[in-house]
């Protein structure tokens, strides 16, 4: 089980931020939507303009969250000052489920690259067969989150159920950072679930013929006690909202 990288019982201002930060009106989650849809202003012309505009993009969402924790901040001295706290417990589930919180945990990481250059490939091969594609990656994550992953990282950075990520080619846009292949993720849970998940996986199973066929990379392995840091991101939430009368503190 995933557990805060630092023990003792919540403050009242961070127990708060925890809460009150899923309420905030939505930047992340606005531009992640219309990122997923694929709208047109989303698709430039050429690579080089297509990572100048998602660097912006990760700038300007930078500025919002430093912003969003200025005001949270605020408010939670504001609350703090009325004698009012989340429960422990319910801070540091928060936490965890919002990826808000490090954690420390054992897990899985997987590993996937694209094939070697110099190996001799099928003639029907085609140059796009050869390297890891999106599908792949949400594939991997898909099932990690199914078989009960309570924290996960793409590239060393913490994802949540908000994260969007773009693949073009073999490069992979994340929260405004560019990488290159080989792609790890890891997931804390439960590995023999997580495992489980991984292998009775549709979209794996595709790849996995592939590996097979073409010597694209796969490797799954175990940690233990493995640090994953807090998402630097935006929570905001756009559509969703806490309905009237509900007491967040309980």
């Amino acid at each position: 089980m995933a557990r805060q990288s630092h023990g003792g019982k919540a403050p009242v201002r961070a127990a708060l931020s925890i809460a009150l930060v899923m309420f905030l009106a939505g930047v992340l989650f606005t531009a992640n939507a219309r990122l997923a849809q694929g709208e047109e202003d989303r698709h430039p012309g050429d690579f080089d303009e297509l990572v100048a505009q998602e660097s912006a993009r990760g700038d300007d969402l930078l500025a919002d969250v430093q912003e969003m924790r200025s005001t949270v901040e605020e408010l939670g001295e504001a609350a703090g000052a009325g004698g009012r706290q989340l429960d422990a417990g319910t801070a540091q589930r928060a936490g965890v489920l919002t990826g808000t919180t490090p954690v420390v945990g054992d897990g899985v990481r997987v590993t996937l690259q694209d094939a070697p250059r110099d190996r001799i490939q099928p003639e029907w091969a085609q140059p796009d067969d050869l390297v890891v594609h999106q599908q792949d990656l949400d594939a991997v994550i898909n099932a990690l989150w199914s078989g009960g992953a309570e924290a996960m990282t793409l590239q060393g950075q913490r994802v949540t159920m908000l994260s969007a990520f773009r693949c073009v080619g073999n490069v992979l846009l994340l929260h405004g950072r560019v990488y290159s292949p080989p792609y790890t993720v890891e997931a804390v849970g439960s590995t023999d679930q997580l495992a489980q998940s991984l292998y009775t996986s549709e979209g794996i199973g595709n790849y996995l013929d592939a590996v097979e066929v073409l010597g694209l990379g796969w490797q799954v392995d175990e940690f233990e006690d493995v640090t994953m840091p807090a998402y630097t991101g935006s929570q905001n939430l756009e559509f969703a909202r806490v309905p009237e009368g509900t007491d967040i503190y309980q």
